[in-house]
């Protein structure tokens, strides 16, 4: 069965790359199927159907496409360097892993660029996943990958680039530049919502005004009289996420969100959809979470954030994650209600989305008695 998910799944990622010697990315494979000895019967034919459709579930379809692209690179390097890529070799992935860290320029003319350590072992995972799927098993625990790896870290690990937090005074001035018609009533509860949330985007516009709306729903939104309660089935999980009221209309991410769906005419199915050229209509279609990428930046510049520096490089400073790092910089509450809402595992975790905080606040210096 695992040797055939990854073609099942090949619909959504695009096409995958095999090599005339991966007999196993032939038709055969190209679905989850009954085994040659058993009879089809319309019963099992339906659940072959179902387990293809969980099979397309097992992870997100950006994974998923992350996944494919780096199992097409790593059986494009293979056929280039005169390897196959099954049955997997540890020592070719080291090699494989030491061309990503420190690649080898095929002509003088040429000189590719040296791919970051996190990049790296993203690689990595798309092709143990790969590998998986196609009935394979690496160890990544063999010292042709693990030193290399290894290695690779502790030669060009850099510390984290990490985007702007957006904090409270950034995002009053950002929601300040959005006008009143429908559009940027959508937009300031996008905004609003997504930072008191501390939410991904992929979490804003997965939302649904009701459970089980539509198939592709990531969570529903319920609205009390003290706030609004989301249940996310978001990246670690189902978790349920908690947004008080603000103290004012203006601010209230609560207050925006109804604002929205009154206006918009939004009873049933996704909460944030697309409107009208004219900005005037809701329209049926869900948002893609570029649209909160888009909005950001753009409410950045409109806001005249970071004015210090130019345009371009004042973009590259915003991202989704400039929400969830706002939260986590501004509420002055205590780490663990922050941890929560944010859904991390651990405390560490949130400590890297807090770009101002009282670090010193406890002194174990002056507890040891120094």
């Amino acid at each position: 069965m695992g040797s055939g998910i990854e073609k099942a799944l090949s619909s959504s990622t695009g096409p995958i790359e095999d090599t005339p010697g991966d007999d196993r990315g032939d038709d055969e494979s190209g679905s989850i199927t009954l085994p040659d000895h058993i009879a089809g019967s319309g019963t099992l034919d339906r659940l072959v159907d179902t387990a293809r459709d969980y099979a397309r579930a097992a992870a997100s379809d950006n994974t998923l496409k992350a996944y494919a692209t780096d199992w097409a690179h790593f059986t494009r390097w293979c056929r280039t360097h005169g390897a196959e890529p099954l049955p997997p070799s540890a020592e070719i992935v080291g090699l494989y892993l030491a061309d990503l860290a420190s690649p080898v320029a095929p002509s003088p003319s040429q000189s590719p660029r040296p791919l970051s350590v996190g990049t790296i072992e993203r690689r990595l995972s798309g092709l143990t996943w790969s590998l998986t799927q196609r009935g394979f098993t690496l160890d990544r625990k063999d010292r042709h990958i693990a030193t290399v790896l290894a290695g690779i870290k502790r030669k060009h690990a850099r510390p984290p680039v990490q985007k702007e937090a957006i904090l409270a005074e950034d995002i009053l001035a950002m929601v300040a530049t959005l006008p009143f018609d429908l559009r940027g009533l959508r937009d300031r509860a996008i905004l609003l919502l997504g930072y008191a949330g501390g939410l991904r985007r992929s979490e804003i516009v997965s939302l649904d005004v009701h459970k089980d709306d539509t198939p592709d729903s990531g969570g529903w939104i319920e609205v009390m009289e003290n706030g609004a309660l989301l249940t996310l089935n978001a990246k670690t999980g189902w978790r349920e996420v908690e947004i008080g009221r603000g103290s004012s209309d203006q601010t209230c991410p609560v207050h925006a969100v109804t604002q929205w769906l009154h206006f918009g005419r939004i009873d049933f199915g996704p909460v944030f959809v697309g409107t009208s050229r004219d900005g005037k209509q809701a329209l049926n279609a869900r948002l893609n979470d570029k649209h909160v990428a888009r909005l950001i930046k753009r409410c950045v510049l409109d806001a005249g954030l970071r004015s210090d520096l130019p345009e371009a490089e004042r973009t590259k400073l915003y991202s989704g994650h400039s929400l969830r790092a706002g939260l986590a910089s501004s509420a002055e509450v205590d780490e663990r209600f922050v941890q929560k809402q944010l859904g991390h595992a651990s405390a560490e975790m949130t400590r890297r989305y807090q770009r101002r905080r009282d670090r010193f606040r406890v002194n174990l210096t002056k507890a040891a008695g120094l």
